[in-house]
């Protein structure tokens, strides 16, 4: 029963973390939400952990609050991200260590805490959020830093999928194209909708959903779900 399980979610102060929790409790489960400026909630059902992600204390208090507010561990979604849209040549070193502090350290601490509760449990799902840039980078969208780091998260779950097959645990990323969060508040989500075959931007509701399918598929792993109007396809 989806009552009884419990979830974590990353990055889940706003955008698509935030419509992840609030997808998720709509399903039953209960949810350790955290971000760096998450505020505490007034539903039961949600705990939340303030701190960054790529910090491996805060990964423990965030799985530590899992086991001991809720008794266990079904779900990781590694959602907590860092966008930095610029010319490869202008990245800076901050730049670089900001983008694999969360994106990749962040995935590291959190993932390897998490298995191992699963792995006690016998059974779990951890999934990805990464982005459609690494099957199809876009000439408008300079995103060599997103596509190194997410590049990795969407080669890793093949990764662990096949590592853990045999306990259990199942492995999967959900890749979205441009949706509409405040990340992409500043430019007109019409030009934005326009680099997508099907013309118009994602909404969190529908990776909320390519999540919950893959929380229902017990037959699939290692599975990269496209949620992106056709743009991994490409144009």
């Amino acid at each position: 029963m989806a009552q009884d399980k419990v979830a974590i979610v990353t990055g889940a102060s706003q955008g698509i973390g935030a419509g992840l929790v609030e997808g998720l409790r709509a399903a039953g489960y209960r949810v350790v939400a955290t971000s760096r400026g998450i505020k505490a909630s007034n539903d039961e059902g949600v705990a939340t952990v303030a701190g960054d992600i790529g910090d491996r204390a805060v990964a423990q208090r965030v799985v530590a609050t899992a086991v001991e507010r809720f008794g266990r561990i079904d779900t990781l979604v590694n959602n907590a991200g860092i966008f930095i849209g610029k010319p490869f040549t202008e990245y800076t070193v901050q730049d670089f260590q900001d983008v694999l502090n969360v994106n990749v350290a962040g995935f590291f601490h959190v993932t390897q805490l998490a298995i191992a509760q699963m792995l006690r449990q016998k059974t779990g799902h951890v999934v990805q959020i990464t982005t459609s840039l690494v099957d199809q980078p876009l000439s408008a969208v300079p995103s060599a830093l997103a596509t190194l780091s997410k590049g990795g998260l969407d080669s890793v779950t093949r990764g662990l999928a096949i590592e853990y097959a045999g306990s259990g645990i199942r492995v999967n990323s959900v890749a979205p194209g441009l949706i509409k969060t405040p990340m992409h508040a500043a430019t007109p989500h019409e030009i934005l909708g326009g680099l997508h075959p099907l013309g118009r931007m994602g909404e969190v509701r529908e990776i909320v959903d390519a999540v919950l399918y893959l929380e229902r598929a017990g037959f699939v792993t290692g599975e990269t779900l496209h949620v992106d109007g056709g743009q991994h396809a490409g144009r």
